[in-house]
């Protein structure tokens, strides 16, 4: 059997600011009684995509058509904290997110997201911000998201590139202490 451990992602990038972004916001408990996962994708941040979008048309990330494609969730600190409920990195995963790169994450979160392949990369405020400035800017330039980001899983290291400002940012994929 070969080597399944994800060793790349690349794509756009979609920023989600907020600290201590929890597991109810991420898929509200009332779309939590199927007995499979399928079709959670649909509700992913639902009441936060409700209020903002009421605010602003496409006022939410997941809402804006320049996210659609989305592979790469950027995220502030403590991401996933809360219940420890499975389907939040259901959710996202299934919505075709397949790395999330953010400041920290709940343990819980963070271990049921990589036991189903989705890395959580770890990086420091600085990074987490200046990977979110990027992405913005390039939003209000008129291209979609950020572009030409990857996740590459190196000697025990992951690095986050982005081209175009040619940064690195080196960051870990140990779990939460």
């Amino acid at each position: 059997m070969g080597d399944s451990r994800i060793r790349r992602v690349s794509g756009t990038a979609l920023p989600l600011r907020g600290d201590n972004i929890d597991t109810d916001r991420i898929i509200p408990a009332r779309f939590l009684k199927a007995i499979t996962f399928e079709g959670l994708e649909a509700h992913l941040f639902e009441d936060d995509r409700q209020q903002a979008d009421a605010r602003t048309p496409n006022g939410h990330p997941l809402s804006n058509p320049a996210y659609a494609d989305a592979t790469i969730l950027l995220v502030d600190a403590n991401f996933g904290c809360g219940s420890s409920r499975e389907h939040a990195p259901q959710a996202i995963r299934r919505r075709g997110i397949r790395a999330i790169v953010g400041q920290s994450f709940s343990e819980i979160f963070f271990g049921n997201s990589v036991a189903m392949g989705l890395p959580c990369v770890t990086v420091p405020r600085a990074a987490a911000d200046e990977l979110m400035a990027i992405a913005v800017e390039r939003w209000r330039k008129g291209r979609s998201g950020l572009y030409d980001v990857s996740v590459t899983r190196g000697q025990g290291e992951v690095v986050a590139e982005v081209r175009g400002r040619s940064r690195t940012i080196s960051g870990s994929v140990i779990p939460p202490q």
